[in-house]
């Protein structure tokens, strides 16, 4: 089945910018959205604005659902399938839990669409440019059919196994990076107690055994200066409570995930969901560093 009619629900950052980039691909692309205003922009690129998920999803070769969590998927989707062609596929991209894999999974096999876990690697830099990473869960019969679609979007396809590997990938990654996170928060907000400006420690941990392309990328929001955004605090902090309880029903232990879960879900309640990732090193030293007089 050849791959002309892309339907895209949920036109967040990461949605809007994987509809741009399959529409300058030169496909005829649909979306949809829950808050009609973030959609309606997208008009301007040749893109189907559609009111109502279920007309967006009649007629698409495949619909890709990139939605904040499994309750929104499953909301939507349940909507949506029975109006889905029976030759169809659904590439859920949103970062789900396991067991919320398996459901969406079901759900689909229920009305005959084929299914892939389909997370991806890369924020917004990326995905403008082509090149997310692609973790996929699901038949290859399946991914061959996604494969055209996915090439317009990334610089690799990963096929990790059947359905739920790629969410089992996507949830190891992210882990370490809320982890990593979490561990660079805190050793600036160590040194800088010690008496070490924020500018010394910056330079010197980018030469550390384990700096990172991200630390790199966020050395201007870690200064202070408002970031470009990527990811917010909120979205990972989703990610790693389904990792903490992935790892609660499989039998493995999660301390260093459950404390990087305690401080992400400080930020949130404290009103700095919507920040950057970035933010959360400073959030750390302004709002849970005690002070000892």
């Amino acid at each position: 089945m050849s791959t002309k009619r892309v339907t895209v629900l949920g036109t967040g950052l990461m949605g809007a910018g994987m509809a741009r980039s399959l529409a300058r691909a030169g496909l005829d692309v649909g979306v949809w959205n829950r808050s009609a205003d973030r959609a309606r922009p997208l008009a301007a690129d040749g893109i189907t604005v559609h009111e109502d998920p279920v007309a967006a999803v009649a007629n698409a070769d495949v619909v890709v659902t990139m939605l904040f969590d499994a309750d929104a998927v499953t909301e939507v989707m349940t909507r949506a399938l029975p109006a889905m062609r029976r030759d169809a596929l659904w590439m859920q991209t949103s970062t789900v839990g396991l067991d919320a894999t398996a459901r969406l999974a079901e759900l689909a096999s229920q009305y005959g669409v084929g299914f892939l876990d389909s997370p991806v690697l890369g924020t917004i830099p990326q995905v403008r440019e082509g090149k997310l990473v692609a973790l996929i869960g699901g038949l290859p019969e399946s991914l061959a059919r996604a494969r055209p679609l996915l090439e317009k979007l990334t610089r690799r396809i990963e096929h990790m196994g059947p359905n739920g590997s790629g969410y089992a990938m996507k949830l190891a990654v992210n882990l370490g990076l809320g982890a990593y996170i979490e561990a660079l928060s805190e050793s600036l907000a160590l040194g800088m107690r010690q008496g070490l400006s924020l500018d010394q420690m910056l330079e010197v941990l980018q030469e550390a055994p384990y700096a990172s392309g991200w630390m790199k990328s966020k050395i201007g929001v870690l200064k202070g200066e408002k970031p470009a955004m990527t990811l917010d605090i909120r979205t990972l902090r989703k990610d790693i409570m389904s990792a903490v309880a992935t790892g609660a029903l499989s039998g493995v232990p999660m301390p260093l995930a459950a404390g990087t879960l305690t401080m992400l879900s400080a930020a949130v309640a404290n009103g700095h969901g919507s920040g950057d990732l970035g933010e959360l090193a400073k959030f750390l030293r302004e709002s849970m560093v005690q002070d000892f007089g």
